[in-house]
């Protein structure tokens, strides 16, 4: 069913959801419009599914339907705990049953509530009918309605869900633009700046070329596979490399460069060492330059600069965690994290988290990337991030790179894209509170 969609919407959704009393997740087993409007189909497609919903669409622009606490009864009569609703983007009206013994009711040509939501199959068409009805009440006003969609959803435990997401984020195409050409117009606030770059660290594995690649992709529309990624224990990247960001593929570069960087390693002895971390922070390291622990950076250094322009430096850093990991990193790296975040803050470069992976910690979210903000599961590890580096929870994105796809798709860009933004802002508003002297 990954390839049919509802046409509930998360917002009808949100206030469905509140009818039950446990968190719980809707899956479609069921879509008149895809499967056949025939309620031997509908009942092929719901038996032996568990718990579940039924759901009728009315030309009115009306949603109407109700839930039985049993599996789809194979017999004419199904008994449990059982509720009609009406539902739209504001609120869900609930009517529950008075008699759990007539709760459903199923034949060859109808299934029904009651007698206020009654279902009919005719000549490839349904229809709704309402009437008087002692099992739940008189509800709505008798009427019989042609049905535009009808569909069914498993009700299942969603343990991991919210009621109510704990950020609020605009899930449109129109968002997505928005927040694209905010990017590709972007001009620093500060005059004699005319690019800016943000620097991605962090331990080895956790995603950061993944991110820029990801990046790329957003802006080109399409997954790209930049060299770039890669998979290895110790880490793809090497060196410190940067990438222009265009606004389409070979168009003009915008106002923004990512700068990738060896990744830390689980222990001291591994990955990139604190004091190279911090030169490269400084912006004393080139571009280009391969790192080596045996060879620390130094004034000898090949190119280093030892007075960096401000072009040269670092405007903003980002930490970037893996979400399956942070329960599990390493004390070494806790304190290797904590002591560039306080390095980070005397040297009053912006910083902040990007924590990746969070679809691989929750199902849900790696279902639909909408969940992410509704997760308890992410919510735990984003606190639980900004814990190790030592920054508020607010400092923290949780982001999905494009790892599986061959498509872009529109939720996973406007959580790449909402981070990305929250990094440029971060930077206009250093710029707003002191001016930097060009060395």
């Amino acid at each position: 069913m990954s390839s049919v969609t509802s046409r509930l919407g998360l917002e009808r959704e949100r206030q469905l959801r509140k009818l039950f009393l446990e968190p719980v997740n809707f899956c479609l087993l069921y879509k008149g419009s895809h499967h056949g409007f025939e309620i031997e189909t509908l009942k092929s497609k719901s038996d032996d599914q568990g718990r579940f919903i039924l759901l009728v669409y009315l030309q009115s622009g009306a949603v109407r339907g109700g839930y039985l606490s049993k599996p789809f009864p194979k017999e004419k009569n199904g008994k449990g705990e059982a509720f009609v609703f009406s539902v739209d983007e504001q609120n869900a009206t609930c009517f529950p049953v008075k008699d759990q013994n007539n709760a459903f009711y199923a034949s060859t040509y109808s299934i029904s509530f009651g007698n206020c939501l009654q279902l009919s199959s005719v000549k490839g068409k349904f229809y709704l009918t309402s009437e008087y009805d002692s099992i739940y009440g008189e509800i709505w006003k008798e009427a019989k309605s042609c049905c535009v969609e009808v569909e069914v959803h498993r009700v299942q435990d969603a343990g991991d869900l919210l009621l109510s997401p704990w950020r609020e984020v605009t899930w449109t195409e129109m968002n997505r633009e928005t927040l694209r050409e905010n990017v590709v117009s972007y001009k620093p606030t500060y005059e004699s700046l005319t690019k800016v770059k943000i620097l991605l660290v962090g331990p080895a594995g956790a995603g950061k070329s993944s991110f820029i690649n990801s990046i790329i992709s957003v802006m080109y529309g399409h997954v790209t596979q930049m060299p770039i990624i890669g998979s290895h224990p110790d880490g793809f990247t090497k060196k410190l490399r940067c990438y222009d960001i265009r606004a389409e593929k070979g168009g003009q570069p915008t106002a923004l460069t990512l700068c990738d960087v060896m990744g830390f390693g689980d222990s001291e002895e591994t990955g990139l060492t604190l004091h190279d971390t911090l030169a490269v922070i400084k912006s004393h390291v080139p571009e280009g330059h391969k790192f080596d622990r045996e060879a620390p950076i130094n004034h000898n250094t090949a190119g280093y600069r030892l007075s960096p322009a401000l072009k040269d430096k670092i405007h903003c850093a980002v930490f970037v965690l893996d979400a399956c990991k942070v329960l599990s990193y390493s004390g070494s790296l806790e304190e290797m994290l904590k002591k560039v975040n306080s390095e980070l803050s005397d040297l009053e470069i912006p910083h902040m988290v990007l924590l990746t992976h969070v679809d691989q910690v929750c199902h849900a979210v790696q279902e639909d990337v909408q969940y992410v903000y509704t997760s308890r599961i992410v919510q735990e590890r984003v606190e639980k991030a900004a814990e190790l580096v030592g920054l508020p929870v607010s400092s923290v994105f949780p982001v999905r790179n494009y790892a599986r796809e061959n498509v872009v798709n529109c939720n996973i860009d406007i959580l790449l894209l909402s981070a990305l933004s929250q990094m440029l802002q971060a930077i206009d508003d250093v710029f707003d509170f002191y001016t930097p002297s060009p060395q």
